[in-house]
């Protein structure tokens, strides 16, 4: 209790001006004793207000301007506190108000200790803005960390963006908090950071759940609880799954760009009719999952979502969190999962973002030889800071919890763990042993898959990381990364590589289809045809294969064959199930158009056949990781440019044998082993005429002959289709 409380006419001019530290030191009710009573006093500062009166129970009484900025005081004769309200007026305007600096902190001292030490990782429900109640007083609980910062304000719509009328209470760990009473969702806001030479700085908040359409950047205050999931059913299922088990078929997909509403570049669907519309589509065509390119809030279309500024908001583009939710909801009712592509490796300049936020680098490293992207030209997270480790790890956690999310694929992991990643000498600094290995990054990645998958059973995380790193998707406690999955970029790369040739040269390259295998079984790998090989000059997948359109097409069937035969899950971007012509441009909607033309619709019926034949048959999935689920006939033919393997389930009988034959002739007779003497039939032909191909198939019961071939005790022979797959599959009938 102070004696005689009265600020200095400095500490009253630092309020006016918003420089004042610990404005609850001063503003709201504060108990004082003189001459042996005791007094509130109370205070409240209303930039340019002429009166302000001070309702309590049925008493009103005026209060003293003792600032002309407009602080006003009142002392009453009272020893404990009371709730009251402001009558303030302003030029002709008169309006009731609750004081937001008569309540008090909300931040416990564990969990500012939690937060310090990085292990908050819910943190996401005390920071940011939170519609709330307090002795049936509604409003928004505000908060922020900014460490380094002289004052931080809540600026928004509902206080004229004036960063002087609510200056936060400072805490320990750096955290700034104040509940102020009115505030209601749909409010837009900000924060204003003064940093300690003076200088505001106008920022998004870190933890919003929601913001305006760019170009606006301000936040809004919303709720996302509320919303009626009804896929329980999904989540218990998932919970039991093993997924390196199961079939993985994943359509990745651009939201902006999958369809439009128009013609125009901001006619976006929205997330519900994406929804009613996509959902179905993924579900006829056989996929078990979509990946989501990011769709964390970002400032630039042309960045594909992959420059975020706001980690916790579904962007405005398609609608608001709870239509997302929806989208997200019919996805699971149609059991199928859904893949959200993650971005914790770095973040841009933006001004209104992370960047130097508190007017120090704060989520970034400060020496721009750990802190730059080049390449990109963001930020790079100091993965070494506990605040910033627990602001992605609590990230990830929300997606799953808030948004029932199936699966993260961590962008750019190859920049996280390299310090000299895509740096000349002398742009990058060794580790404390020396080397190139960014250990910060390393047990940042190792905390968050071990804290993902301890709280989320049936849940997943893929990599894209795309050196030889050891162990990406090995257990933490074996000194692994702890991924689920890796991107296989290697076997992505070598077998485009292979395919854009000539088939007349590709004899040459024939050792690229057999290299895969030698590593195929070291991770748990996806094969990916992903976004980035159809942009930037890449050409389309159908575009990129050689020769005449109808060698086109049967290329391309040829490489969804053999890559389904492929160990690994699978994934193809948008538009490459039905032979998309030209790149994919993020402005506009998939050329649907095509679909006109009996070429591509003929392949959209041959991925769907192709999809479903995938969820089948458990030879192709049920040991993708284990090398017992693999096995070849012949690799060596390269001379007719034609390889031979097995795929296996558990139940070794049941097994399919896959015949690829990478050029245009037609081999008759091509005679080799078979593991079992059982008769075998054709069950998929790339080159079946329903497909657009030649229709060279196997219609006939294949009875093996006595005799050894390629070291197995009995053989076949059928006729290769040509730029064709033939897969067989033992016949019992």
């Amino acid at each position: 209790m102070n004696m005689n409380f009265s600020p200095s006419p400095a500490e009253l001019d630092a309020i006016a001006n918003s420089n004042y530290h610990t404005p609850f030191d001063i503003l709201g009710q504060h108990l004082f004793e003189k001459n042996k009573k005791h007094y509130i006093v109370i205070r409240t500062f209303v930039p340019n207000a002429n009166k302000i009166e001070l309702k309590f129970g049925k008493f009103q009484r005026t209060m003293a301007k003792i600032h002309p900025a407009g602080i006003f005081e009142i002392v009453i004769n009272r020893k404990t506190f009371f709730p009251y309200k402001y009558l303030i007026s302003k030029d002709d305007n008169i309006w009731e108000a609750e004081d937001p600096y008569r309540f008090g902190p909300f931040f416990s001292d564990y969990d500012l200790h939690l937060y310090a030490e990085g292990n908050h990782l819910d943190i996401y429900e005390k920071l940011g803005s939170h519609l709330m109640t307090i002795n049936d007083i509604t409003g928004v609980f505000f908060a922020v960390w900014a460490p380094n910062a002289l004052r931080v304000s809540v600026i928004g719509s509902f206080n004229e963006w004036d960063g002087r009328r609510h200056v936060m209470r400072h805490r320990p760990s750096g955290i700034w908090e104040i509940f102020i009473p009115g505030v209601k969702e749909g409010d837009l806001y900000k924060y204003e950071v003064k940093d300690k030479s003076g200088v505001p700085h106008i920022k998004s908040d870190p933890f919003a759940f929601c913001n305006e359409l760019r170009p606006k950047t301000a936040n809004i205050v919303y709720d996302l609880k509320g919303f009626r999931w009804n896929d329980q059913n999904w989540m218990e299922k998932r919970a039991e799954s093993k997924i390196w088990e199961k079939p993985l078929n994943i359509y990745e997909v651009h939201l902006g760009s999958w369809k439009k509403a128009g013609s125009g570049e901001d006619d976006f669907l929205d997330y519900r009719t994406i929804a009613d519309i996509l959902v179905p589509y993924i579900k006829e065509m056989g996929y078990t999952h979509i990946e989501l390119l990011p769709i964390a809030e970002h400032p630039l279309d042309a960045s594909w979502g992959y420059q975020v500024t706001n980690f916790y908001a579904p962007t405005r583009r398609f609608g608001f969190p709870k239509d997302f939710m929806y989208l997200v909801d019919k996805f699971h009712k149609y059991d199928i999962g859904v893949i959200l592509d993650w971005v914790p490796a770095h973040f841009p300049k933006d001004s209104h973002g992370l960047a130097y936020f508190d007017g120090t680098y704060l989520y970034e490293h400060a020496d721009p030889r750990k802190g730059e992207h080049k390449d990109w030209g963001t930020k790079v997270f100091n993965f070494g800071r506990n605040e910033v480790s627990n602001f992605l790890i609590a990230n990830a956690i929300y997606w799953l919890d808030y948004y029932h999310i199936d699966g993260l694929r961590v962008d750019a992991v190859a920049s996280m763990l390299y310090l000299d990643y895509s740096r000349e000498n002398g742009e990058w600094l060794p580790n404390q042993y020396g080397g190139r290995e960014n250990i910060e990054s390393i047990k940042f990645i190792q905390k968050f898959n071990r804290i993902i998958y301890e709280r989320f059973k049936g849940i997943f995380t893929a990599a894209e990381e795309s050196t030889s790193w050891s162990g990406v998707t090995h257990p933490t406690y074996l000194g692994g990364l702890g991924f689920g999955f890796k991107w296989n970029m290697g076997w992505m790369n070598d077998i485009l590589d292979y395919m854009k040739a000539d088939p007349v040269y590709r004899k040459f390259k024939h050792g690229i289809l057999a290299f895969s295998l030698v590593y195929a079984h070291s991770e748990n790998f996806i094969l990916p045809l992903s976004h980035d090989e159809v942009v930037h000059g890449k050409r389309s997948l159908l575009n990129k294969m050689p020769n005449d359109q109808w060698q086109q097409f049967a290329n391309l069937r040829l490489l969804y064959t053999y890559m389904f035969g492929h160990p690994g899950k699978k994934l193809v971007f948008m538009g490459g199930e039905f032979g998309q012509y030209i790149e994919w441009a993020f402005k506009f909607e998939l050329d649907w158009l095509l679909l006109d033309y009996d070429c591509h619709i003929k392949l959209k019926n041959f991925v769907k056949d192709l999809n479903h034949l995938y969820l089948e048959e458990k030879s192709l999935w049920e040991l993708d990781s284990k090398p017992e689920g693999f096995s070849w006939i012949d690799f060596m033919d390269n001379e007719n440019s034609v390889i031979i393997f097995i795929r296996y389930s558990k139940y070794r009988p049941d097994h399919l044998i896959f015949v690829c034959n990478f050029t245009p002739v037609v081999r008759y007779d091509y005679r080799f082993g078979v593991p079992f003497n059982v008769p075998y039939k054709e069950i998929f032909n790339s080159d079946n005429l329903k497909y657009w191909g030649s229709d060279v198939l196997n219609k006939n019961l294949l009875i093996p002959a006595r005799g050894s071939w390629h070291n197995l005790e009995q053989n076949i022979s059928i006729n290769l289709p040509p730029l064709g797959v033939s897969i067989l599959k033992p016949c019992n009938e």
